[in-house]
C-alpha cells in the first residue's frame, strides 16, 4: 500500500478510539530484548499522542529466573508454577518495579510521552489473598503444592489509574499485589490485566506475546477473530494448550466482565500493535462475547 492510503485506513480508526481507554499486557521476549521493547514502547507513545488512554501491564518471570540464578538461588518450580518463597517474592519486587518497570518509564519518556510507574500494593491499587494450594501433576501423580507468596485478586482499586489517565500520563503496572493485611504478593500479569481492563471498562484489552494468536490445532493458521464460545471450545478440546490457557482465559474473563474487545497478537514483531488496530486485516486473534458483522 501507498503511504497515502495506510494513513487514510488508520484514520477510521483513530477517530473511533480517540479518547477510549486500552489496557496493554506485556510480556514474552519484549520483556528481554531491549530491541522489541524499544519499539513496543514507540507504538504505546503514538497511541497516547493520539489520545487513547493507555494502560500498560508487564511481567516479567524470565528477568526474575535470570536475577534469581545471578543471586546463586536455583527458581523451583513444581508442575510448571514458580513457588514464591521470601527470597523468591524479594527477587520478584527489585525486577519487577526496580528494574523493568523504571526501565519502560524511562523509554517512554525518551520517545516523547508521559509515564508513572506503579505497583499493585500503591494505593491499594489491587488487592489479593494468598493462593489456596495448587493440584498440580508430577510425573504420573496429583499432588498439592503450597505456591508461596502468590496472589490471587480479589478487589481492583482503579482510582489512581483514572488520576494518572485524567493528567496525561500512561501507568505502568508491575504485576504485585497486597493483601488485606497489608502482606505483599506475586501475581499473574495476565491476570492482573485482565482485571485492570474491567475494572476500568476498558474499550480494549491487547495480550502482547510471543505467538501470532489463536491458532488451529496444526499451527497453520491465526483465527483473526473468535467468540468466548469459540475460544472456550478450542480449551476444551485441547487446541489451546498449557501457557496459552492463562492468556486466552485472562482475555474472556475480560469480554465476559465488560470490556469490548480483547486481543492477542505477537508482540516480536515490529508495529503488530499498530497494525492490528489500525488496519482492517489486523495482525492477530480478536475476541468477542458474540459474532460481529464485518
Amino acid at each position: 500500500m501507498k503511504r497515502e492510503d495506510v494513513l487514510m485506513e488508520a484514520l477510521p480508526y483513530i477517530r473511533k478510539f480517540r479518547g477510549k481507554t486500552m489496557v496493554i499486557k506485556l510480556g514474552g521476549h519484549a520483556m528481554v530484548d531491549s530491541g522489541i521493547l524499544d519499539t513496543v514502547v514507540r507504538d504505546v507513545v503514538l497511541l497516547q499522542l493520539i489520545g487513547i488512554r493507555v494502560v500498560l501491564v508487564h511481567g516479567g518471570g524470565p528477568e526474575i529466573t535470570e536475577k534469581m540464578k545471578a543471586l546463586g538461588k536455583e527458581p523451583k518450580f513444581v508442575g510448571g508454577l514458580r513457588i514464591t518463597d521470601d527470597e523468591t517474592l524479594e527477587v520478584a519486587q527489585m525486577v519487577l518495579v526496580g528494574k523493568i518497570n523504571s526501565k519502560i518509564v524511562s523509554l517512554i519518556s525518551k520517545a516523547g510521552g508521559r509515564a508513572i510507574g506503579v505497583s499493585g500494593n500503591d494505593a491499594n491499587l489491587i488487592i489479593a489473598r494468598r493462593m489456596d494450594r495448587q493440584r498440580v501433576r508430577i510425573e504420573n501423580r496429583e499432588e498439592e503444592v503450597d505456591l508461596g507468596h502468590v496472589g490471587e485478586i480479589e478487589e481492583i482499586r482503579p482510582d489512581i489509574l483514572n488520576t494518572l489517565l485524567e493528567n496525561g500520563y500512561v501507568p505502568v503496572i508491575a504485576p504485585l499485589a497486597i493483601d488485606r493485611a497489608g502482606n505483599d504478593l506475586n501475581i499473574n500479569a495476565d491476570t492482573a490485566a485482565g482485571e485492570i481492563a474491567i475494572a476500568l471498562a476498558a474499550y480494549k484489552l491487547i495480550s502482547m506475546t510471543d505467538v501470532d494468536g489463536i491458532m488451529d490445532k496444526e499451527r497453520t493458521k491465526v483465527f483473526r477473530q473468535m467468540t468466548k464460545a469459540d475460544a472456550e471450545q478450542l480449551i476444551a478440546t485441547g487446541v489451546v494448550s498449557e501457557g496459552m490457557i492463562p492468556k486466552v482465559l485472562a482475555v474472556l474473563r475480560a469480554i465476559q466482565g465488560g470490556v469490548t474487545y480483547s486481543h492477542i497478537i505477537n508482540g516480536n514483531i515490529s508495529h503488530n500493535l499498530i497494525l492490528e488496530l489500525f488496519t482492517s486485516e489486523g495482525v492477530g486473534t480478536m475476541l468477542t462475547m458474540k459474532e460481529e458483522a464485518n
